[in-house]
């Protein structure tokens, strides 16, 4: 028999509403993406008609959620999971008219400057986002006083000397990007580019982390044992928003003209 109170939470109603077989064939990473947008979408102020960008949506679910609980038109976009499978998705979920699927690299989008009302991201953000220069990079294609949110696996305080011994056989360097909400704050504030509003992380979130890990990747002994020795000192889930402010970013430079003269090389030349 299914069980089908997987995932009912009452911290996330909107998305307890969702069927857990829709959830578990739309996973595509290591968090509940429907409970991560919904706790993101509180601290986001989200109004029916808004552009939204979905940046790195994985199977979409979010953006199909976004869509249906708060009425507006998302950009659901992604470099690694198939645009034709969400297209499809996006369909069957009667979301056709306001979910629109894109195959994007965060770093490359392919969008107008200021013309999102909105961007979000959901466990994904932190891949790319660590760079210096990115927060210049994304912020173009949000309105002044639009909001920039994410939400996402990281760690609730930052480590001081060596890493924890608990962490050590889990944490191999693609972790290495994990931080906490204070280090996002910084990260974001020290540009001047965004005003961050709210930098925190989730009650118990490493239990519902480890609870979605041993719902859809129980053979995952290493992760789960990390999250149960840990329990919270390190280890939870970073919400972090800001408002795109009116300082004005220039357009990057993506190629030099051609402007080569001829001249004679040695000195010596005739």
């Amino acid at each position: 028999m299914q069980n089908n109170d997987r995932f009912l939470n009452e911290q996330f109603p909107r998305s307890s509403a969702y069927h857990p077989e829709w959830i578990l064939a739309g996973a595509s990473g290591g968090a509940n993406p429907l409970w991560l947008t919904e706790w993101l979408a509180e601290s986001m102020q989200l109004q029916p008609g808004m552009r939204v960008l979905d940046l790195g949506c994985g199977r979409a679910l979010s953006s199909i959620f976004l869509h249906r609980e708060f009425g507006v038109q998302v950009w659901a976009a992604d470099l690694w999971f198939n645009v034709s499978e969400n297209h499809q998705r996006i369909r069957d979920a009667h979301a056709g008219d306001g979910v629109f699927p894109i195959h994007a690299d965060a770093r490359a989008l392919p969008f107008a400057t200021e013309f999102f009302d909105a961007i979000v991201s959901i466990d994904s953000f932190m891949y790319y986002g660590t760079d210096d220069q990115y927060l210049s990079n994304i912020a173009r294609f949000l309105k002044p006083g639009g909001k920039l949110g994410m939400a996402g696996s990281g760690l609730v305080r930052e480590f001081e000397g060596p890493l924890p011994d608990h962490l050590r056989e889990w944490w191999t360097p693609d972790l290495w990007c994990f931080h906490s909400p204070d280090w996002w704050r910084n990260h974001w504030d020290r540009t001047g580019l965004v005003n961050v509003s709210s930098a925190d992380t989730m009650n118990d979130g490493w239990q519902l982390w480890r609870d979605w890990h041993k719902t859809i990747a129980p053979d995952n002994v290493a992760e789960i044992q990390t999250l149960e020795a840990d329990r919270g000192d390190y280890l939870g889930y970073v919400r972090v928003v800001g408002t795109r402010t009116n300082v004005p970013i220039e357009e990057p430079i993506v190629s030099i003209p051609a402007q080569y003269t001829l001249r004679a090389m040695l000195r010596n030349s005739a």
